[in-house]
């Protein structure tokens, strides 16, 4: 047993509670929760070093063997998830200290926030599918209170649709694993994964398959995307940032592991609904993303082309597919988190979200503009940039299985989110500037800002330059999900 595992999880909960007492002093506030962030970081690093030279690392609470007890787990997926998450977290504090505003820090947004990520690592550690569902409630709590902190009108219309539609996927998460501890007697998942087999994966288990997929699917917003766009556009950009780099990937994280490791025995039901909703997903995605003129809402709908891209590898379920699902996660982590920050900048420069109303920035503001035009070459997948490899692999390994329709549709949907955003592009940062008055006071230019998002392009341009190392690790996660033997040997000891 490794007891590191828990730290993930156990850093920012001890920080959410220390930080409930310091409500008023902000920039105590500030200090703890940048060192949190970082120190995460640091233990997620040396997390998947472990994992990359001892294997699959796991820690029994209280020392109950599975299939009794609460396990731990922490594979390479599971491991780079978490580092790319601490990245993503740190940087979603750090932009938050030049743009949340005084009074929603007052009120406890630090410590919602380590609630929050608390929830995301605990998500990707758990072993057993009910305290992932406790995980999934303690990141969604957390985020019903973010997504309405500040009050706003818009905030609050918004926020009673999200709830609505969170509330009744975890109805209905419970239901179904009701229904799955009643069918199999045990949620933990690797002997979920063991008594499928003995069972056989047809009538009752196909149907809670389809409810565990309509679940996470709302959670991740493949297809049943309806309340994302407006949800999202609601916060704070910070808060905008968090969300849209993070909550959704825990739910396609949720597919992969339940689609993967306890539900593939019948690829001709799950699979084939997934390839349909990936396909929809991306088409749907990139409608959105032309149709509108408003800088949030076509950010917004670059989160859904992404889910329903990453759709695509759950649909083909191959080991290179599996390889191009994990890769292109961590890029796309990075790549919505550093476009929402910029895009949440750029509409604090101009005072309002309407492009046509927003030209020509790029004289007072090169840093954002360069760095908007370099993220969307990442997110469209030019080389040598990060979302190159994990596009390969993804595009390769769909027409590997013939599954020419769905990388026909990946391929053109790249060219969808190329042409939304360089509409961005060129309309906020050329031509001259529009002669009025600023709507909002645009804070002064923050050091730590402009360090914090260099250093997350940097790392899509790491990320791109270095696959071929970074190879290594993905293969692994890649290995192990492919291979469900090797989870269920590492946490049952078999």
């Amino acid at each position: 047993m490794n007891n590191l595992i828990v730290l993930p999880l156990l850093l920012p909960l001890l920080s959410a509670i220390i930080l409930v007492f310091l409500r008023k002093q902000v920039a105590v506030q500030r200090s703890i929760s940048g060192i949190s962030a970082l120190l995460n970081i640091v233990i997620a690093v040396i997390l998947v070093g472990q994992i990359q030279s001892d294997g699959i690392q796991t820690l029994y609470m209280g020392g109950w063997i599975p299939p009794y007890g609460i396990v731990f787990v922490a594979d390479m997926f599971a491991g780079l998830l978490i580092l790319t998450a601490s990245v993503v977290g740190a940087a979603c504090i750090f932009y938050s200290f030049s743009s949340i505003g005084e009074e929603r820090e007052r009120m406890y947004f630090y410590p919602l926030v380590q609630f929050l990520l608390a929830g995301v690592y605990g998500s990707f550690l758990t072993g057993d599918l009910f305290n992932l569902f406790v995980c999934f409630e303690v990141m969604l709590i957390s985020s019903y209170a973010l997504i309405v902190l500040g009050g706003s009108k818009r905030q609050l219309r918004e926020s009673i649709k999200y709830m609505l539609v969170n509330i009744l996927s975890s109805a209905l998460f419970v239901t179904a694993v009701a229904y799955l501890y009643g069918a199999l007697g045990t949620l933990n998942m690797a002997h979920l994964s063991q008594r499928v087999a003995e069972a056989g994966q047809g009538g009752m288990l196909n149907v809670i398959a389809i409810l565990l997929m309509i679940v996470f699917s709302l959670k991740a917003g493949l297809f049943l995307f309806f309340w994302l766009p407006g949800s999202y556009a609601a916060p704070p950009a910070a808060i905008r940032a968090l969300f849209a780099a993070l909550l959704t990937k825990v739910g396609v994280y949720a597919l992969v592991r339940t689609f993967s490791l306890i539900f593939y025995h019948d690829p001709a039901v799950t699979h084939t609904w997934l390839g349909w909703m990936a396909g929809a997903t991306m088409v749907l995605g990139s409608i959105g993303a032309i149709a509108y003129r408003n800088v949030s809402s076509i950010l917004n709908y670059q989160v859904v082309i992404g889910i329903g891209f990453i759709g695509l590898g759950l649909a083909i379920a191959t080991q290179a597919a599996w390889d191009g699902v994990v890769f292109y996660l961590m890029h796309d982590m990075l790549a919505k988190v550093l476009l929402f920050i910029l895009g949440g900048m750029l509409i604090t420069a101009a005072g309002t979200e309407k492009l046509l109303e927003i030209r020509g920035l790029i004289d007072r503001y090169p840093l954002i503009g360069w760095l908007f035009l370099g993220t969307t070459l990442a997110l469209v997948g030019i080389p040598p940039l990060s979302g190159f490899p994990g596009k390969v692999m993804l595009i390769r390994s769909a027409f590997q299985e013939q599954a020419f329709v769905l990388a026909a549709i990946g391929l053109i949907s790249s060219f969808f989110v190329l042409y939304s955003l360089i509409v961005v592009f060129k309309q906020a940062f050329w031509g001259s500037e529009l002669d009025q008055e600023p709507r909002t006071t645009v804070p002064p230019r923050s050091k730590l800002l402009n360090g914090t998002i260099l250093a997350v392009f940097a790392l899509l341009v790491f990320l791109g330059v270095n696959a071929e190392w970074l190879y290594e690790f993905v293969s692994h996660a890649g290995h192990v999900i492919a291979e469900p033997d090797l989870y269920i040997q590492a946490v049952m000891k078999e």
